[in-house]
């Protein structure tokens, strides 16, 4: 695990090094076997979450029982804050789309943390705030894109989070399966398919099981407007 990589998420933002390593120790480590998860829709929102290692997914299931898949998260990304300022059940359920290493802060503790420490407050809320910003902006793909440019849109969103460079282009390891894909951009998982054999065929990409390399970014960014 890098703890620079966890010491980035908003909750120790606004403070010391010395304080958010000190905060660190304190919280509750969870090691989340993939396919585990740590809470689900309709629990209690009484902690807050940082992801030392490894992803995770947040996801909602429609009374039918269709699934959607609404982020993924990686490293040094939050989850479960919401809980500070609306308490109440949990909208999502959180599982661990790889093996993960998670930071649990209880809702007291957080209080207590926000009250020694008052700007950590601002940018939990900068943190709210871009994670409304990037559902609206899902909501209007939905609405206003196909499906071949909502699948390039979110793998290089998907290659912020887990983009390591290779020889040939960037290598995005997601751990989702075609059907997670799927879920995360609102389609079936036939036409994402289809979607990504022609940006292979096109030379765009290679894909390789759970993960894909990035050949041509340039393309891609051009597909996802």
């Amino acid at each position: 695990m890098n703890d620079d990589a966890v010491l980035q998420a908003p909750l120790f933002a606004a403070i010391d090094e010395d304080a958010s390593r000190a905060l660190l120790r304190t919280m509750e480590r969870i090691d989340l076997p993939r396919g585990r998860a740590v809470f689900r829709e309709g629990d209690p929102g009484d902690r807050l979450y940082v992801i030392g290692a490894g992803s995770v997914k947040l996801g909602r299931r429609a009374p039918d029982g269709r699934e959607n898949l609404l982020s993924v998260l990686g490293p040094g990304e939050m989850f479960g804050e919401l809980s500070l300022f609306d308490p109440g059940p949990r909208t999502a359920t959180a599982t661990a789309v790889n093996d993960a290493l998670l930071f649990e802060l209880s809702h007291a503790e957080l209080i207590d943390w926000i009250g020694e420490h008052p700007p950590v407050a601002t940018h939990l809320l900068q943190a709210l705030a871009h994670r409304l910003r990037r559902t609206n902006e899902a909501m209007g793909d939905l609405v206003f894109a196909d499906v071949p440019g909502r699948v390039a849109k979110a793998l290089l969103d998907l290659s912020t989070r887990f983009g390591e460079p290779a020889e040939d282009g960037l290598r995005v390891a997601h751990g989702l399966t075609q059907e997670e894909l799927a879920q995360l951009v609102g389609a079936s998982r036939e036409t994402v398919n289809k979607a990504l054999a022609d940006f292979t065929s096109r030379g765009w990409l290679r894909r390789e099981g759970r993960a894909v390399v990035l050949l041509d970014i340039e393309r891609l960014e051009r597909r996802a407007k």
